[in-house]
């Protein structure tokens, strides 16, 4: 599936997502996994991840928006699945009618659910946020009384089912943080709250992925797993992905859209940022920030090319950038690895998370659709 010539693709490894799948659980054996896979599964695919995360075991799947997690049901899922990410007048109908859990942070959107609810004729599945301390969305503890109580009351009707009561981290990644400790005690202590009010959820979870790899005392019933998925290291301070059993699904190429011969002193790319600092030979890989290369990897982005290392020269362009290959030689149509496993050498996204300035997430996630995703290994079945 991986030589069908192509201007460049990023290949994802199924076989080491749903071993990653089967690395988590083992992290957190005593809770069920929800599989995150919104903004397209981190940019690898949201269908065919859900599927080798299905596959591998995890008992629900998670989105951001109502949008992703009804294109999730369209493509066959049929399993638990949550979205988080409301805003007023949202697809509260459809998503209940689907069987989605919704959540709700504050009465605005536990009223919308319940109007919903009440229209289509169902029960709304609802998961209530608390703020521990995050600061983004999340009830906050002055509030919480109010939202569990009015929650109590749509169970009563029949209109409401609150299936979970969660929270989560600002600091998970960083081990030892007194933020961690601070949060969980808030959680426990709106938990209690909301069970002693008569609340009897399914799950209780704050888990992310950092917090499922080194805090068992936070995975509850249920751990979310998002970028640790993908196997990237959502500490990497802490370790490696190896050092947490994860390998790297994504690997993203190019061939070389042309090399040639130019003189010292020779510009490259916009602004001259490079000039050759003599006779050398110059590659183009035929990615730019069109296709989610970040341009302030200008001058610093490493790639693989012709066996070495090298560093993006110039300025990166929204279709293509360059690199100096020096006194080495290469021919049209080789392949450029921007990163990857680092099996053979190749530069990870963590090493690009580095040259950037920022994190593993982002450099995966914001690869764009104008790179066709190539999918290898266990694909498992046709439907989720």
């Amino acid at each position: 599936m991986d030589e069908t010539p192509m201007r460049a693709r990023a290949v994802v490894d199924l076989t080491a997502l749903r071993d990653n799948v089967r690395a988590l659980r083992a992290a957190a054996p005593t809770a069920e996994l929800m599989a995150v896979v919104k903004s397209d599964g981190y940019g690898h695919g949201a269908v065919p991840c859900a599927r080798a995360a299905r596959a591998a075991g995890a008992g629900w799947l998670g989105a951001a928006t109502p949008e992703e997690a009804l294109a999730l049901r369209a493509a066959g899922d049929q399993g638990r699945l949550m979205c988080w990410l409301w805003t007023p007048g949202g697809p509260w109908r459809q998503a209940i009618e689907a069987d989605i859990d919704v959540s709700a942070s504050g009465t605005w959107a536990l009223r919308e659910a319940v109007a919903a609810a009440r229209t289509a004729g169902r029960t709304a599945r609802v998961q209530l946020k608390a703020d521990t301390g995050l600061g983004r969305n999340g009830c906050p503890p002055a509030d919480w009384p109010e939202l569990v109580a009015e929650a109590r009351s749509a169970e009563a009707e029949g209109t409401v089912r609150v299936t979970g009561l969660w929270s989560h981290f600002a600091c998970a990644d960083e081990p030892g943080h007194p933020s961690i400790a601070a949060q969980l005690t808030v959680f426990r202590e709106m938990v209690d709250q909301a069970e002693r009010a008569g609340l009897r959820p399914e799950v209780r979870h704050i888990a992310n992925s950092p917090a499922t790899l080194t805090l068992p005392e936070s995975h509850f019933d249920l751990v979310r797993t998002g970028i640790a998925l993908y196997g990237i290291s959502p500490s990497p301070e802490v370790g490696v992905p190896a050092d947490f059993g994860l390998r790297p699904a994504m690997t993203l190429k190019a061939a070389l859209a042309a090399v040639k011969r130019v003189p010292g002193g020779h510009g490259v790319s916009y602004g001259h940022r490079y000039v050759t600092p003599g006779e050398t030979t110059l590659a183009l890989v035929p990615l730019g920030y069109g296709d989610g290369i970040p341009r302030h990897a200008s001058g610093t982005g490493p790639v693989l090319v012709a066996g070495k290392w090298r560093t993006i020269a110039g300025t990166v362009a929204m279709d293509q950038f360059v690199v100096d290959l020096g006194g080495d030689s290469a021919q049209p149509g080789d392949e450029a690895v921007l990163f990857g496993p680092g099996d053979n050498g190749e530069p990870t996204a963590e090493d690009w998370a580095r040259a950037v300035g920022s994190i593993a997430y982002e450099i995966v996630t914001r690869i764009s659709a104008r790179v066709p995703r190539v999918y290898v290994g266990d694909l498992g079945g046709t439907g989720i």
